[in-house]
């Protein structure tokens, strides 16, 4: 049996390329400790941090036959942070849309957020008229922040499909948005 200790990080890969499960072994006890600190220091919770160094550990097995790493410290250490900095963007996307969609904004007073309210109200009912695909998607993006590429994924359909139906769904709420004010002014 091979002793993975002893190699450099360049015969790891070598390795690993060759479909090595043990020099990727190796490869996850040498770093794990450090992308580990990377994602927690930024996040702040361990369960989350813990994902994102599976994920980056899982995308190097994934892709070990086409990968071109000149420093696979660097290389694993600048993955976890754009995954770190992938996860703040969605939490505060989801963050984003819960203070919109649920709360009204600090400084409004009662009546604003009545209005505010009944907005979501018609906003909400106008996604029902929406054809069943069409509103799936709308709904994973609005409610869950989910972005184009991962809502293709979940529902196992190309990323252009997703962007039209979003289109298509964002044209339907402007126009309805839009006949709602005309016959509120039309009212006035």
């Amino acid at each position: 049996m091979k002793k993975y200790q002893k190699y450099h990080d360049k015969e790891l890969l070598c390795f690993l390329a060759a479909g090595d499960d043990q020099a990727f072994t190796e490869i996850y006890h040498r770093y794990w400790k450090l992308l580990f600190g990377i994602a927690f220091t930024h996040l702040k919770k361990t369960q989350l941090a813990e994902d994102i160094v599976h994920d980056v550990l899982a995308c190097l097995w994934k892709n070990r036959h086409c990968l071109e790493i000149l420093s696979l410290k660097n290389y694993l250490a600048s993955a976890t942070k754009y995954m770190v900095l992938h996860a703040i963007r969605k939490n505060m996307r989801i963050e984003n849309h819960a203070v919109i969609m649920n709360e009204p904004v600090s400084g409004f007073d009662i009546e604003n957020a009545f209005h505010h309210k009944q907005l979501i109200e018609f906003v909400n009912k106008e996604i029902e008229f929406l054809p069943e695909r069409c509103r799936v998607i709308f709904q994973y993006s609005r409610d869950k922040g989910m972005t184009t590429r991962e809502i293709a994924n979940e529902l196992k359909i190309a990323t252009k499909t997703v962007e039209n139906q979003m289109n298509k769904a964002l044209h339907h709420l402007r126009f309805s948005m839009r006949k709602m004010l005309q016959s509120l002014f039309n009212f006035f």
